[in-house]
């Protein structure tokens, strides 16, 4: 009696144990949804750069090696660093002016060029998605997401680490979708990550 109470707990055990997983699985990588609107300051940028903006040959996320990661730390900080921090109508005299920075720009500007020059580092498109969030103020932001087989990592010009998508204090609206660059999804877990996120 006493050793089959013991097997029903360890089972039970087991069972939560294995139903706990799958989700540390799903918020390792985000959940998209249905094609959303696009930005307006994304669909001008692609007016102006038609060959960026187009479908992509979606190859699934990118497997990783500490070569592949070095190069990625070493193009987020190297644009961190140089480009200085400046808004839209600063710098381009308009709203929403989406474009590759030449020494100033804002968060998109700093995403685009961190996306540019990791495809020229022979990362696919398709794996590199401008991603629109929103701060913990409630301030509208954008960053890089990087598409792994080790879930999504979050390429930020507010912050120099690169973290994984769900270690990050925003909460996740829409982003480019792997298939084509000119189309933007949802995110569909995109809310759950600001709660899980507070300190």
């Amino acid at each position: 009696m006493r050793i089959k109470g013991l097997l029903v707990a360890f089972a039970a055990i087991i069972a939560m144990s294995s139903s706990a997983m799958p989700a540390s699985q799903q918020t390792a990588s985000m959940t998209v949804g249905n094609v959303t609107s696009q930005p307006i300051g994304h669909y001008d940028f692609c007016q102006r750069h038609t060959d960026e903006c187009g479908p992509t040959r979606n190859i699934g996320p990118v497997d990783m090696n500490a070569a592949a990661w070095a190069l990625v730390n070493q193009i987020n900080l190297r644009v961190n660093k140089t480009i200085r921090p400046a808004t839209d109508m600063e710098v381009y005299g308009q709203e929403e002016y989406w474009e590759y920075p030449k020494t100033a720009g804002d968060c998109e500007d700093f995403a685009l060029l961190k996306r540019r020059m990791l495809m020229q580092s022979g990362i696919s498109a398709s794996n590199l998605l401008m991603t629109v969030v929103r701060k913990p103020d409630g301030e509208g932001h954008a960053v890089l997401t990087l598409r792994t087989k080790q879930g999504d990592y979050v390429l930020d010009n507010l912050e120099d680490e690169i973290k994984l998508w769900s270690k990050t204090p925003y909460s996740y609206l829409k982003r480019q979708a792997s298939f084509n660059a000119g189309r933007w999804v949802t995110i569909e877990n995109g809310n759950d990550v600001l709660v899980g996120s507070v300190k």
